[in-house]
C-alpha cells in the first residue's frame, strides 16, 4: 500500500512507537548522534507516544528525571535492551546478569514491559573482522537456549518483564533455519521473539510466514525495510552490517522491502496487543535527516491502519 492509498481498515491491537535507532543512534555517547533531548522533542513531533531507551546511558538513567523527561512530552517507555553473548556458556553469566540488571531496573521503573535482547556479533560490524565463528557448534547452541531460558525466567521473577529476543544480522540467530532452531529449542513461557522486519529481510527471512508459523511466538515488532538492491550487492560482497547500513541497506518505508502492510495485517490477526517499533538504522547520519523520514513513516504507518 502506498502513503496515498485509501485507509486500510484500522489495526487496533498495534501500539506505533520509535526509537533512538531511528535518529541514529548506536552509543550511550557518540559525537556523531543527535543529543538526546532533540530526540525526545523530534519523536514527539513525528507523531510518535512510545518509545524505546535506545542503548542504556543515552537517554537519563535517572528514572525521575526520565520520568519527567518523557511525561512532558506525552511520551511513554515500551521497552529496554540488552546484548548478550550466552552461547558462551555459563561462564559468562555474571556478566551479563550486572549488565541485564541496570537496563531492566530502568526499563521497570519506566512501567514497560519488555526487555529486548539482542545476540552479541560474530563479527566487527565497522571492520567485517571476525570476532568468532559464525555457526554454533551443538554445545553452543545449547548453551544459548538454556542460557535464555533462565535470562526469561529471571528477568520475569525479579523484574516483572517479558524477554523478546531480537534475530539480528551478523549474529547467530538471523536466517530462517538459525531462527526456527532457536525458537523449537526454547520454552515458550519463558522466550518470545522481537521480530525485526529488516533484519529478517536482510537474511533472507519472510516475516509474514514467520508470523503466521509462530504466531504465538512472537511478543513485539521492529518494524523496518531493506532496499533489496543495495542488500544484494551487500550478500554478494559479504560487507558486514555497519558499512552495509551506511550504504543504506536499510531504508525509509515504503520503498523496501518486507511490505509493511501485509506484515501488520498478520500481526493483527494474532488478536494480541503487540508493540511495533519502528527502527530505521542510519548510523552515522546527518543531524537533520531522521526528523523528516520519521514523519512520512507515521503518515505511511496511518495509511496502513497503524
Amino acid at each position: 500500500m502506498t502513503a496515498d492509498a485509501s485507509p486500510a481498515p484500522a489495526l487496533d491491537r498495534i501500539r506505533v512507537g520509535s526509537a533512538p535507532d531511528s535518529w541514529g543512534v548506536w552509543f550511550p555517547d557518540d559525537d556523531q548522534q543527535v543529543p538526546w533531548q532533540r530526540f525526545l522533542d523530534e519523536v514527539t513531533e513525528a507523531g510518535y507516544e512510545w518509545i524505546e531507551l535506545g542503548p542504556y546511558g543515552y537517554l537519563p538513567t535517572d528514572p525521575a528525571r526520565l520520568t519527567e523527561e518523557t511525561g512532558r512530552r506525552g511520551l511513554t517507555v515500551s521497552a529496554g535492551t540488552v546484548f548478550t553473548s550466552l552461547h558462551r556458556g555459563p561462564e559468562v553469566w555474571d556478566a551479563t546478569w550486572e549488565h541485564v540488571s541496570q537496563v531492566a531496573e530502568l526499563t521497570r521503573a519506566m512501567n514497560a514491559k519488555h526487555l529486548v535482547v539482542i545476540p552479541s556479533f560474530w563479527r566487527d560490524d565497522k571492520t567485517a573482522e571476525l570476532i568468532e565463528p559464525p555457526t554454533l557448534t551443538a554445545e553452543q547452541w545449547r548453551h544459548l537456549s538454556t542460557g535464555m531460558e533462565r535470562l526469561g525466567r529471571e528477568v520475569r521473577e525479579r523484574f516483572g518483564l517479558d524477554i523478546v529476543v531480537h534475530p539480528h544480522a551478523d549474529t547467530h540467530i538471523d536466517t530462517e533455519e538459525n531462527v526456527a532452531r532457536f525458537l523449537d529449542a526454547t520454552d515458550h513461557d519463558l522466550v518470545n521473539l522481537c521480530l525485526d522486519t529488516g533484519h529478517y529481510a536482510y537474511c533472507g527471512g519472510d516475516s509474514v510466514k514467520l508470523i503466521e508459523t509462530y504466531g504465538e511466538r512472537i511478543g513485539y515488532l521492529h518494524l523496518k525495510q531493506v532496499d533489496p538492491e543495495i542488500l544484494a550487492d551487500v550478500v554478494k560482497n559479504e560487507v558486514p552490517f555497519g558499512p552495509a547500513v551506511q550504504r543504506g541497506v536499510m531504508c525509509e518505508p515504503p520503498n523496501g522491502v518486507p511490505e509493511l502492510g501485509p506484515v501488520l495485517t498478520a500481526a493483527q490477526n494474532l488478536d494480541v496487543d503487540l508493540f511495533a517499533i519502528v527502527e530505521q538504522d542510519m548510523y552515522p547520519c546527518p543531524p537533520g535527516q531522521p526528523f523528516p523520514i520519521a514523519e512520512r513513516t507515521r503518515r505511511f504507518l496511518r495509511s496502513c491502519g497503524a
